[in-house]
Protein backbone atom coordinates (compact mmCIF):
# COMPACT_ATOMS: atom_id res chain seq x y z
CA UNK A 1 0.00 0.00 0.00
CA UNK A 2 1.07 3.55 -0.86
CA UNK A 3 -0.18 6.37 1.08
CA UNK A 4 -0.21 10.31 0.35
CA UNK A 5 0.40 13.05 2.80
CA UNK A 6 -1.81 15.66 2.24
CA UNK A 7 -1.77 19.79 4.05
CA UNK A 8 -4.47 21.22 3.30
CA UNK A 9 -3.72 24.70 4.63
CA UNK A 10 -7.16 27.22 4.25
CA UNK A 11 -8.40 30.37 5.79
CA UNK A 12 -8.96 28.95 9.46
CA UNK A 13 -7.51 26.02 9.82
CA UNK A 14 -4.41 23.67 8.97
CA UNK A 15 -5.41 20.08 8.17
CA UNK A 16 -2.92 17.22 7.43
CA UNK A 17 -4.45 14.17 6.06
CA UNK A 18 -3.58 10.57 5.21
CA UNK A 19 -4.87 9.31 1.99
CA UNK A 20 -4.67 5.62 0.72
CA UNK A 21 -4.25 4.96 -2.97
CA UNK A 22 -7.77 4.53 -3.90
CA UNK A 23 -8.00 8.19 -2.92
CA UNK A 24 -9.97 6.98 0.99
CA UNK A 25 -8.90 9.02 3.91
CA UNK A 26 -6.97 7.41 6.25
CA UNK A 27 -6.28 9.79 8.98
CA UNK A 28 -6.60 13.38 9.96
CA UNK A 29 -4.97 16.14 12.61
CA UNK A 30 -6.28 19.70 12.50
CA UNK A 31 -4.83 22.86 13.87
CA UNK A 32 -7.01 26.31 13.76
CA UNK A 33 -5.75 29.45 13.47
CA UNK A 34 -5.89 33.00 14.56
CA UNK A 35 -7.74 35.24 11.99
CA UNK A 36 -6.22 39.12 12.64
CA UNK A 37 -8.69 42.56 12.14
CA UNK A 38 -5.97 45.60 12.44
CA UNK A 39 -9.13 47.46 11.20
CA UNK A 40 -12.71 47.58 9.82
CA UNK A 41 -11.81 45.84 6.29
CA UNK A 42 -8.71 44.51 6.84
CA UNK A 43 -7.64 40.64 7.66
CA UNK A 44 -4.62 38.94 8.33
CA UNK A 45 -3.27 35.71 9.79
CA UNK A 46 0.42 35.21 11.70
CA UNK A 47 2.26 32.92 9.61
CA UNK A 48 4.68 31.87 12.23
CA UNK A 49 1.81 30.44 13.73
CA UNK A 50 0.46 28.64 10.76
CA UNK A 51 3.82 27.33 10.13
CA UNK A 52 3.93 26.04 13.53
CA UNK A 53 0.23 24.41 13.32
CA UNK A 54 1.83 22.85 10.44
CA UNK A 55 4.50 20.84 12.44
CA UNK A 56 2.33 20.25 15.11
CA UNK A 57 -0.40 18.89 12.74
CA UNK A 58 2.05 16.80 10.86
CA UNK A 59 3.60 15.41 14.06
CA UNK A 60 0.13 14.62 15.81
CA UNK A 61 -1.02 12.60 12.45
CA UNK A 62 2.78 11.06 11.89
CA UNK A 63 2.21 9.78 15.73
CA UNK A 64 -0.92 8.21 15.41
CA UNK A 65 0.19 6.12 12.29
CA UNK A 66 3.81 5.21 12.95
CA UNK A 67 3.34 2.09 12.20
CA UNK A 68 2.40 3.23 8.14
CA UNK A 69 4.90 6.37 7.90
CA UNK A 70 7.42 4.04 5.42
CA UNK A 71 4.36 3.90 3.16
CA UNK A 72 3.99 7.31 2.47
CA UNK A 73 5.36 8.61 -1.12
CA UNK A 74 4.64 11.94 -0.99
CA UNK A 75 3.66 15.28 0.51
CA UNK A 76 0.95 16.86 -1.42
CA UNK A 77 -0.08 20.68 -0.52
CA UNK A 78 -3.16 22.72 -1.11
CA UNK A 79 -3.64 26.10 -0.06
CA UNK A 80 -6.24 29.47 0.51
CA UNK A 81 -4.94 30.83 -2.94
CA UNK A 82 -4.26 34.63 -3.05
CA UNK A 83 -3.24 35.03 0.61
CA UNK A 84 0.44 35.74 1.11
CA UNK A 85 3.76 36.30 2.60
CA UNK A 86 6.71 38.03 2.72
CA UNK A 87 9.27 36.26 4.37
CA UNK A 88 12.97 36.05 4.78
CA UNK A 89 15.17 34.79 2.40
CA UNK A 90 17.74 33.56 4.70
CA UNK A 91 15.70 31.95 7.69
CA UNK A 92 12.07 31.68 6.13
CA UNK A 93 10.87 33.68 8.95
CA UNK A 94 7.94 35.84 7.90
CA UNK A 95 8.41 39.90 7.94
CA UNK A 96 5.13 40.61 8.38
CA UNK A 97 1.80 39.40 9.18
CA UNK A 98 0.28 37.19 6.23
CA UNK A 99 -2.25 39.69 4.50
CA UNK A 100 -5.42 37.03 3.80
CA UNK A 101 -7.50 37.20 0.41
CA UNK A 102 -10.26 38.72 2.45
CA UNK A 103 -8.79 41.97 3.35
CA UNK A 104 -9.72 44.86 1.27
CA UNK A 105 -6.49 47.38 1.98
CA UNK A 106 -5.87 47.42 -2.18
CA UNK A 107 -8.75 48.71 -3.06
CA UNK A 108 -7.99 52.38 -3.53
CA UNK A 109 -5.24 51.29 -5.27
CA UNK A 110 -7.66 48.94 -7.43
CA UNK A 111 -9.56 52.38 -7.77
CA UNK A 112 -6.66 54.04 -9.11
CA UNK A 113 -5.60 51.72 -11.96
CA UNK A 114 -9.53 51.40 -12.98
CA UNK A 115 -9.54 54.97 -13.42
CA UNK A 116 -6.43 55.05 -15.57
CA UNK A 117 -7.71 52.58 -17.83
CA UNK A 118 -5.77 49.80 -16.93
CA UNK A 119 -8.42 47.37 -16.59
CA UNK A 120 -9.57 45.58 -19.74
CA UNK A 121 -5.71 44.96 -20.33
CA UNK A 122 -5.11 43.47 -16.90
CA UNK A 123 -8.14 41.35 -17.75
CA UNK A 124 -6.56 40.05 -21.30
CA UNK A 125 -2.83 39.00 -19.71
CA UNK A 126 -4.71 37.79 -15.93
CA UNK A 127 -8.10 36.84 -16.70
CA UNK A 128 -8.84 38.13 -13.86
CA UNK A 129 -10.64 41.73 -12.39
CA UNK A 130 -8.60 44.78 -10.94
CA UNK A 131 -9.99 43.90 -7.66
CA UNK A 132 -8.23 43.83 -3.68
CA UNK A 133 -9.72 39.99 -3.49
CA UNK A 134 -6.41 39.19 -5.32
CA UNK A 135 -2.80 39.39 -3.86
CA UNK A 136 -1.30 42.44 -6.04
CA UNK A 137 -2.72 45.63 -5.24
CA UNK A 138 -1.86 44.75 -1.06
CA UNK A 139 1.64 44.00 -2.60
CA UNK A 140 1.45 47.58 -3.52
CA UNK A 141 0.00 48.83 0.24
CA UNK A 142 2.67 46.63 1.65
CA UNK A 143 5.40 48.26 -0.47
CA UNK A 144 4.10 51.53 0.03
CA UNK A 145 3.35 51.78 3.72
CA UNK A 146 6.71 49.34 5.13
CA UNK A 147 10.12 50.71 3.33
CA UNK A 148 11.84 48.39 4.91
CA UNK A 149 10.10 45.86 3.34
CA UNK A 150 10.28 47.66 0.16
CA UNK A 151 14.13 48.16 0.63
CA UNK A 152 14.93 44.36 1.53
CA UNK A 153 12.48 43.01 -1.18
CA UNK A 154 14.50 45.33 -3.85
CA UNK A 155 17.66 44.15 -2.52
CA UNK A 156 16.58 39.92 -2.51
CA UNK A 157 16.69 39.79 1.21
CA UNK A 158 13.43 39.01 1.75
CA UNK A 159 10.96 36.77 -0.94
CA UNK A 160 7.07 36.75 -1.54
CA UNK A 161 5.10 33.76 -1.34
CA UNK A 162 1.60 32.52 -1.04
CA UNK A 163 0.97 30.17 1.51
CA UNK A 164 2.11 26.99 -0.85
CA UNK A 165 5.75 28.87 -1.32
CA UNK A 166 5.97 30.04 1.95
CA UNK A 167 5.44 26.70 3.34
CA UNK A 168 7.41 24.64 0.38
CA UNK A 169 10.21 27.22 1.72
CA UNK A 170 9.71 26.04 4.96
CA UNK A 171 9.43 22.32 4.50
CA UNK A 172 13.00 22.51 2.24
CA UNK A 173 15.14 24.62 4.57
CA UNK A 174 14.81 27.55 2.06
CA UNK A 175 16.16 25.15 -0.41
CA UNK A 176 12.94 25.83 -2.98
CA UNK A 177 11.61 28.53 -4.15
CA UNK A 178 8.46 28.11 -5.70
CA UNK A 179 4.35 28.12 -6.40
CA UNK A 180 2.27 26.34 -8.89
CA UNK A 181 0.53 28.08 -11.99
CA UNK A 182 -3.02 28.00 -10.17
CA UNK A 183 -1.66 30.18 -7.22
CA UNK A 184 0.43 32.49 -9.61
CA UNK A 185 -2.62 32.81 -11.28
CA UNK A 186 -4.14 34.33 -8.69
CA UNK A 187 -1.93 37.25 -8.06
CA UNK A 188 -2.84 39.66 -11.01
CA UNK A 189 0.84 39.61 -12.03
CA UNK A 190 0.85 36.45 -13.67
CA UNK A 191 0.27 35.94 -17.63
CA UNK A 192 -1.71 32.77 -17.89
CA UNK A 193 -2.03 33.01 -21.43
CA UNK A 194 2.01 32.81 -21.42
CA UNK A 195 1.98 30.70 -17.72
CA UNK A 196 5.01 33.52 -16.86
CA UNK A 197 5.31 36.42 -14.22
CA UNK A 198 4.91 39.43 -16.43
CA UNK A 199 7.46 42.08 -15.86
CA UNK A 200 4.97 44.95 -16.52
CA UNK A 201 2.56 43.76 -14.00
CA UNK A 202 4.84 43.62 -12.12
CA UNK A 203 6.19 47.06 -12.58
CA UNK A 204 2.71 48.55 -12.21
CA UNK A 205 1.95 46.74 -8.87
CA UNK A 206 5.44 48.19 -7.61
CA UNK A 207 6.67 44.23 -6.94
CA UNK A 208 10.21 43.22 -7.86
CA UNK A 209 9.69 40.20 -10.07
CA UNK A 210 13.08 38.65 -8.29
CA UNK A 211 11.03 38.64 -5.54
CA UNK A 212 8.67 36.17 -7.11
CA UNK A 213 9.06 32.03 -6.96
CA UNK A 214 9.16 29.69 -9.84
CA UNK A 215 6.20 28.56 -11.19
CA UNK A 216 5.93 25.00 -12.42
CA UNK A 217 3.48 22.65 -12.97
CA UNK A 218 0.93 21.21 -10.01
CA UNK A 219 2.74 17.32 -10.63
CA UNK A 220 5.82 18.84 -10.41
CA UNK A 221 8.82 17.75 -7.83
CA UNK A 222 9.03 20.93 -5.47
CA UNK A 223 12.08 19.72 -3.74
CA UNK A 224 12.14 16.72 -0.75
CA UNK A 225 11.62 16.90 2.94
CA UNK A 226 11.66 15.18 5.88
CA UNK A 227 9.27 17.65 7.67
CA UNK A 228 11.46 18.37 10.11
CA UNK A 229 12.94 15.35 11.29
CA UNK A 230 9.30 14.03 11.90
CA UNK A 231 10.51 11.31 8.55
CA UNK A 232 13.08 8.85 9.00
CA UNK A 233 13.69 9.22 5.30
CA UNK A 234 12.76 12.24 2.89
CA UNK A 235 9.87 12.52 0.31
CA UNK A 236 9.05 14.75 -2.63
CA UNK A 237 6.60 17.22 -2.68
CA UNK A 238 4.06 16.87 -5.29
CA UNK A 239 0.59 17.45 -6.06
CA UNK A 240 0.33 21.46 -5.63
CA UNK A 241 -2.59 23.38 -6.25
CA UNK A 242 -4.77 26.29 -4.79
CA UNK A 243 -7.98 24.80 -2.79
CA UNK A 244 -10.52 25.51 -5.22
CA UNK A 245 -8.83 24.29 -8.54
CA UNK A 246 -7.95 21.16 -6.16
CA UNK A 247 -11.91 20.40 -5.47
CA UNK A 248 -12.21 20.74 -9.19
CA UNK A 249 -9.97 18.23 -9.97
CA UNK A 250 -10.95 16.11 -6.91
CA UNK A 251 -14.55 16.43 -8.29
CA UNK A 252 -13.35 14.95 -11.29
CA UNK A 253 -14.31 17.38 -13.39
CA UNK A 254 -11.55 16.72 -15.99
CA UNK A 255 -14.36 17.06 -18.81
CA UNK A 256 -15.24 20.26 -20.71
CA UNK A 257 -18.12 21.91 -19.51
CA UNK A 258 -18.04 20.06 -15.79
CA UNK A 259 -18.18 22.30 -13.21
CA UNK A 260 -18.62 22.57 -9.09
CA UNK A 261 -19.27 24.75 -6.33
CA UNK A 262 -16.88 24.97 -3.16
CA UNK A 263 -19.07 26.81 0.01
CA UNK A 264 -16.76 27.01 2.74
CA UNK A 265 -15.66 30.57 4.37
CA UNK A 266 -16.81 31.99 0.94
CA UNK A 267 -17.72 30.35 -2.12
CA UNK A 268 -16.61 29.34 -5.57
CA UNK A 269 -18.07 28.12 -8.89
CA UNK A 270 -15.66 26.68 -11.22
CA UNK A 271 -16.78 25.41 -14.99
CA UNK A 272 -13.84 23.75 -17.03
CA UNK A 273 -13.51 25.63 -20.29
CA UNK A 274 -10.35 23.21 -21.45
CA UNK A 275 -6.88 23.87 -23.01
CA UNK A 276 -7.90 27.33 -23.81
CA UNK A 277 -8.62 30.30 -21.67
CA UNK A 278 -11.87 32.44 -22.33
CA UNK A 279 -12.84 35.42 -21.25
CA UNK A 280 -15.93 36.53 -19.67
CA UNK A 281 -18.12 39.74 -20.18
CA UNK A 282 -20.56 39.45 -16.92
CA UNK A 283 -17.85 39.02 -14.17
CA UNK A 284 -17.03 35.87 -14.22
CA UNK A 285 -12.61 35.29 -13.68
CA UNK A 286 -10.76 32.94 -16.23
CA UNK A 287 -7.89 30.85 -14.55
CA UNK A 288 -5.46 28.11 -14.48
CA UNK A 289 -7.44 24.82 -13.01
CA UNK A 290 -4.21 22.98 -12.90
CA UNK A 291 -1.01 21.65 -15.03
CA UNK A 292 0.30 18.38 -15.63
CA UNK A 293 2.42 17.35 -18.18
CA UNK A 294 3.20 20.89 -19.38
CA UNK A 295 -0.32 21.30 -20.20
CA UNK A 296 -2.32 23.91 -18.93
CA UNK A 297 -6.68 23.29 -18.17
CA UNK A 298 -8.59 26.70 -17.60
CA UNK A 299 -11.44 27.19 -16.16
CA UNK A 300 -14.10 30.26 -15.17
CA UNK A 301 -14.83 31.04 -11.68
CA UNK A 302 -16.93 33.29 -10.10
CA UNK A 303 -16.34 33.84 -6.36
CA UNK A 304 -18.73 35.07 -3.23
CA UNK A 305 -16.22 35.94 -0.12
CA UNK A 306 -19.20 35.12 2.66
CA UNK A 307 -20.63 32.13 2.58
CA UNK A 308 -20.10 30.19 5.61
CA UNK A 309 -18.85 33.22 7.07
CA UNK A 310 -21.72 34.60 7.27
CA UNK A 311 -22.94 31.59 9.69
CA UNK A 312 -20.00 32.20 11.47
CA UNK A 313 -20.63 35.68 12.25
CA UNK A 314 -24.14 35.12 13.37
CA UNK A 315 -22.79 33.05 16.05
CA UNK A 316 -19.32 35.22 17.03
CA UNK A 317 -20.36 39.00 16.11
CA UNK A 318 -24.51 38.94 16.86
CA UNK A 319 -24.28 35.85 19.08
CA UNK A 320 -27.42 34.51 17.30
CA UNK A 321 -25.94 30.77 17.61
CA UNK A 322 -24.04 28.63 19.92
CA UNK A 323 -22.67 26.61 17.33
CA UNK A 324 -22.98 27.05 13.19
CA UNK A 325 -24.39 23.68 12.99
CA UNK A 326 -27.70 25.12 15.09
CA UNK A 327 -28.39 27.34 11.65
CA UNK A 328 -30.16 24.38 9.61
CA UNK A 329 -32.59 23.56 11.72
CA UNK A 330 -33.27 26.89 12.72
CA UNK A 331 -33.79 27.98 9.17
CA UNK A 332 -36.13 25.09 8.24
CA UNK A 333 -38.23 25.58 11.65
CA UNK A 334 -40.11 28.27 9.38
CA UNK A 335 -41.54 28.21 6.37
CA UNK A 336 -40.13 31.03 4.86
CA UNK A 337 -38.16 34.22 4.90
CA UNK A 338 -40.18 36.19 6.36
CA UNK A 339 -39.31 38.71 3.51
CA UNK A 340 -36.41 39.16 5.69
CA UNK A 341 -33.16 39.39 3.47
CA UNK A 342 -29.14 39.10 4.53
CA UNK A 343 -26.88 40.99 1.65
CA UNK A 344 -23.50 39.33 3.24
CA UNK A 345 -21.02 42.55 1.85
CA UNK A 346 -19.16 42.15 4.96
CA UNK A 347 -15.74 42.92 2.65
CA UNK A 348 -17.87 44.35 -0.75
CA UNK A 349 -20.10 41.79 -3.18
CA UNK A 350 -17.84 40.27 -5.56
CA UNK A 351 -19.23 38.14 -9.38
CA UNK A 352 -21.25 39.51 -10.71
CA UNK A 353 -21.59 42.38 -9.04
CA UNK A 354 -17.85 43.36 -8.30
CA UNK A 355 -18.57 46.16 -5.81
CA UNK A 356 -15.90 46.89 -3.30
CA UNK A 357 -17.72 50.15 -1.59
CA UNK A 358 -21.23 47.88 -1.13
CA UNK A 359 -21.81 46.90 2.99
CA UNK A 360 -24.11 44.41 4.21
CA UNK A 361 -27.51 44.50 5.53
CA UNK A 362 -29.84 42.97 6.96
CA UNK A 363 -33.17 44.03 4.56
CA UNK A 364 -37.12 43.38 5.36
CA UNK A 365 -37.13 43.26 8.82
CA UNK A 366 -41.05 43.71 10.85
CA UNK A 367 -42.08 43.27 14.01
CA UNK A 368 -42.63 39.62 13.26
CA UNK A 369 -38.84 39.06 12.55
CA UNK A 370 -37.27 36.74 14.78
CA UNK A 371 -33.78 34.87 14.88
CA UNK A 372 -35.13 32.00 12.64
CA UNK A 373 -36.16 34.37 9.90
CA UNK A 374 -32.25 36.04 10.37
CA UNK A 375 -30.45 33.04 10.38
CA UNK A 376 -32.57 31.41 7.36
CA UNK A 377 -31.92 34.69 5.55
CA UNK A 378 -28.18 33.99 5.91
CA UNK A 379 -28.51 30.59 4.74
CA UNK A 380 -30.68 31.52 1.90
CA UNK A 381 -28.18 34.41 0.66
CA UNK A 382 -25.23 31.65 0.17
CA UNK A 383 -28.03 29.75 -2.50
CA UNK A 384 -28.73 33.21 -3.98
CA UNK A 385 -25.09 34.34 -4.67
CA UNK A 386 -24.46 30.82 -5.87
CA UNK A 387 -27.47 31.15 -8.66
CA UNK A 388 -26.15 34.84 -9.76
CA UNK A 389 -22.46 33.23 -10.63
CA UNK A 390 -24.14 29.43 -12.28
CA UNK A 391 -26.58 32.21 -14.54
CA UNK A 392 -23.45 34.65 -15.28
CA UNK A 393 -21.25 31.26 -16.08
CA UNK A 394 -23.78 29.48 -18.31
CA UNK A 395 -24.53 32.95 -20.65
CA UNK A 396 -20.61 33.49 -21.22
CA UNK A 397 -19.78 29.42 -21.45
CA UNK A 398 -22.97 28.55 -23.78
CA UNK A 399 -23.42 25.67 -21.68
CA UNK A 400 -26.45 24.59 -20.31
CA UNK A 401 -25.35 23.63 -16.87
CA UNK A 402 -27.73 20.98 -15.61
CA UNK A 403 -25.59 19.12 -12.57
CA UNK A 404 -23.00 20.64 -10.21
CA UNK A 405 -20.96 18.79 -8.05
CA UNK A 406 -20.89 20.42 -4.68
CA UNK A 407 -18.13 20.26 -1.96
CA UNK A 408 -17.24 22.31 1.53
CA UNK A 409 -17.75 22.16 5.02
CA UNK A 410 -21.53 23.26 4.57
CA UNK A 411 -22.66 20.62 2.21
CA UNK A 412 -23.46 18.63 5.42
CA UNK A 413 -26.32 21.29 6.04
CA UNK A 414 -29.09 19.77 4.15
CA UNK A 415 -31.81 22.01 4.38
CA UNK A 416 -29.13 24.61 2.69
CA UNK A 417 -28.02 22.43 0.13
CA UNK A 418 -32.04 21.95 -0.72
CA UNK A 419 -32.10 25.35 -1.26
CA UNK A 420 -29.48 25.42 -3.16
CA UNK A 421 -30.63 22.79 -5.61
CA UNK A 422 -34.26 24.95 -5.52
CA UNK A 423 -33.28 28.74 -6.60
CA UNK A 424 -30.26 27.47 -9.26
CA UNK A 425 -32.73 24.94 -10.62
CA UNK A 426 -29.72 22.35 -11.55
CA UNK A 427 -28.92 19.01 -9.79
CA UNK A 428 -26.66 19.90 -6.96
CA UNK A 429 -24.49 16.25 -6.24
CA UNK A 430 -22.73 16.47 -2.08
CA UNK A 431 -19.61 14.24 -2.53
CA UNK A 432 -18.96 12.22 0.49
CA UNK A 433 -15.57 13.69 1.60
CA UNK A 434 -16.82 16.95 2.66
CA UNK A 435 -13.06 18.51 1.93
CA UNK A 436 -12.08 17.73 -1.33
CA UNK A 437 -9.24 20.29 -1.49
CA UNK A 438 -6.46 18.35 0.20
CA UNK A 439 -8.11 14.69 -1.67
CA UNK A 440 -7.78 16.88 -5.25
CA UNK A 441 -3.98 18.03 -4.04
CA UNK A 442 -3.51 14.14 -3.00
CA UNK A 443 -4.98 12.88 -6.46
CA UNK A 444 -2.17 15.23 -8.26
CA UNK A 445 0.53 14.06 -6.14
CA UNK A 446 -0.50 10.41 -6.49
CA UNK A 447 -0.80 10.87 -10.35
CA UNK A 448 2.55 12.19 -10.26
CA UNK A 449 4.43 9.58 -8.44
CA UNK A 450 2.73 7.27 -11.12
CA UNK A 451 -0.01 5.48 -8.37
CA UNK A 452 -2.37 6.41 -10.94
CA UNK A 453 -1.64 6.12 -14.56
CA UNK A 454 -4.23 8.85 -16.06
CA UNK A 455 -7.22 10.75 -15.61
CA UNK A 456 -9.56 8.05 -16.75
CA UNK A 457 -8.37 6.02 -13.47
CA UNK A 458 -8.93 8.54 -11.27
CA UNK A 459 -12.23 9.08 -12.69
CA UNK A 460 -13.21 5.17 -11.66
CA UNK A 461 -12.20 5.58 -8.38
CA UNK A 462 -15.14 4.52 -6.07
CA UNK A 463 -17.00 7.44 -4.44
CA UNK A 464 -20.47 8.34 -2.31
CA UNK A 465 -22.56 11.26 -3.34
CA UNK A 466 -26.58 12.27 -2.29
CA UNK A 467 -27.87 14.65 -5.18
CA UNK A 468 -30.41 17.24 -4.43
CA UNK A 469 -33.40 18.21 -7.20
CA UNK A 470 -35.87 21.13 -7.11
CA UNK A 471 -38.70 21.26 -5.46
CA UNK A 472 -39.84 24.38 -4.88
CA UNK A 473 -42.91 25.38 -7.31
CA UNK A 474 -41.45 28.03 -9.81
CA UNK A 475 -43.75 30.68 -8.59
CA UNK A 476 -41.97 30.93 -5.15
CA UNK A 477 -38.50 30.22 -6.95
CA UNK A 478 -39.38 33.42 -8.91
CA UNK A 479 -40.60 35.08 -5.59
CA UNK A 480 -37.96 34.65 -3.42
CA UNK A 481 -34.92 35.71 -6.24
CA UNK A 482 -36.44 38.52 -7.13
CA UNK A 483 -36.54 39.50 -3.34
CA UNK A 484 -32.78 38.76 -2.74
CA UNK A 485 -32.46 40.84 -6.40
CA UNK A 486 -33.90 44.06 -4.95
CA UNK A 487 -32.19 43.66 -1.63
CA UNK A 488 -28.76 43.64 -3.56
CA UNK A 489 -29.92 47.03 -5.45
CA UNK A 490 -30.99 48.45 -2.36
CA UNK A 491 -27.15 47.42 -1.03
CA UNK A 492 -25.67 48.81 -4.30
Amino acid sequence: MSLILAIDQSTSATKAILFDEKGQRVDKAARDHQQIYPQPGWVEHDAEEIWRNNVAALKSLLENNRERAKEIVCLSITNQRETFVVFDRATGKPLHNAIVWQCRRGAPFCEELVRAGHEKRIRVLTGLKVDTYFSASKLTWLVRNRPELRAKLASGDALIGTIDTYLIYRLTGGRVFATDHTNASRTLLYDINKLRWDENLCGLFEVPMRALPEARDCTATFGETDLGGLLANSIPIRGVIGDAQASLFAQRCFQTGEAKMTIGTGSTVMLNLGSKPRFSESGAVTTVAWAHDGKPTYCFEGISNYSAATVEWLKNQLGLLTSAKEVGPLAAAVPDNGGVYLVPAFAGLSAPYWNPDARAAIIGLSAHSNRQHVARAAEESIAYQLRDVLDMMKQDAGIPLTRVQADGGATGDKFLMQFIADITGVEVVVSNVSECSPLGAALLGGLAMGIFSSFEQLASLPRETIAFHRSMSPDTVGKNYSGWKQAVQRVL
